[in-house]
């Protein structure tokens, strides 16, 4: 699976998260959906990662 910045994903426990680095092609920094008001920084793993639900435009 091919994850770039500012990609929208679906994580494995249910949340949405967007990544906002990409340290490797399988370590991610995200800001993901803690609650519907509240996102929160986090560091996963391409392993975390259900599948990619929108591309950002910078990678199109």
């Amino acid at each position: 699976m091919q994850v770039n910045e500012y990609d929208g994903v679906l994580l494995k426990d249910g949340r949405e998260a967007i990544i906002i680095e990409k340290f490797d092609d399988t370590y991610f920094m995200v800001d993901a959906a803690q609650t519907a008001e509240e996102w929160g920084i986090i560091d996963i793993t391409i392993d975390d990662i259900q599948k990619v639900t929108t591309r950002s435009s910078a990678t199109k």
